[in-house]
């Protein structure tokens, strides 16, 4: 029986309680999705049932049909030969009335070290939002080769994803503010 890879960080939940562990690079993007309390459920169910990943073009198999803690994730970005897989496990959630999101930690074979999170909420005004927070350093030699390239890549996928959440989140709601699919 193979061994069920483990976390490959020590600073586990980093990105729920902060702050970001020093020796790490840090990436924080927010992107605005829309308003109003249809958008926040429709972004939040976007975000937590994988569909953020897979409309950005990524593929994603899960244990879990929704963000949970312990589900393991493994992303996969790239074509062929240049196909990156990178296997994560779910360490925290928050669905609550206006913060909806997860984050998800970095196992053996990432070729990173560290956490994400995925936060969408809902403020005070109406307007809805997505906050990507991580902190990350190299775990292979690939990823130390590519050094100051890296962090540029990641901070284009995370606005990547913002703009993947906006789209499914407008075509998840009507015209009557209603959410339309799940």
């Amino acid at each position: 029986m193979n061994p069920v890879p483990a976390l490959n960080y020590p600073e586990t939940g980093a990105t729920r309680v902060g702050p970001l562990p020093d020796g790490y690079h840090h990436l924080h993007h927010t992107a605005r999705i829309g308003r109003g309390h249809a958008v926040f459920e429709a972004a939040g169910a976007a975000v937590t049932s994988w569909r953020m990943h897979r409309g950005s073009g990524a593929q994603l198999r899960s244990t879990a049909a929704r963000a949970e803690p312990g589900a393991r994730v493994e992303v996969s970005l790239g074509v062929g030969r240049l196909r990156f897989t990178a296997p994560c496990e779910v360490i925290w959630t928050a669905y609550e009335k206006d913060r909806t999101g997860f984050a998800y930690g970095t196992l053996a074979g990432h070729p990173e070290r560290g956490e994400e999170s995925f936060i969408v909420d809902i403020r005070d005004d109406g307007s809805v939002w997505l906050t990507v927070t991580a902190f990350s350093r190299p775990a292979s030699w690939y990823t130390r080769l590519a050094g100051p390239l890296v962090p540029v890549v990641q901070k284009w996928y995370a606005k990547r994803l913002g703009r993947t959440v906006r789209r499914l989140a407008a075509a998840d709601t009507g015209r009557d503010g209603v959410v339309q699919r799940p």
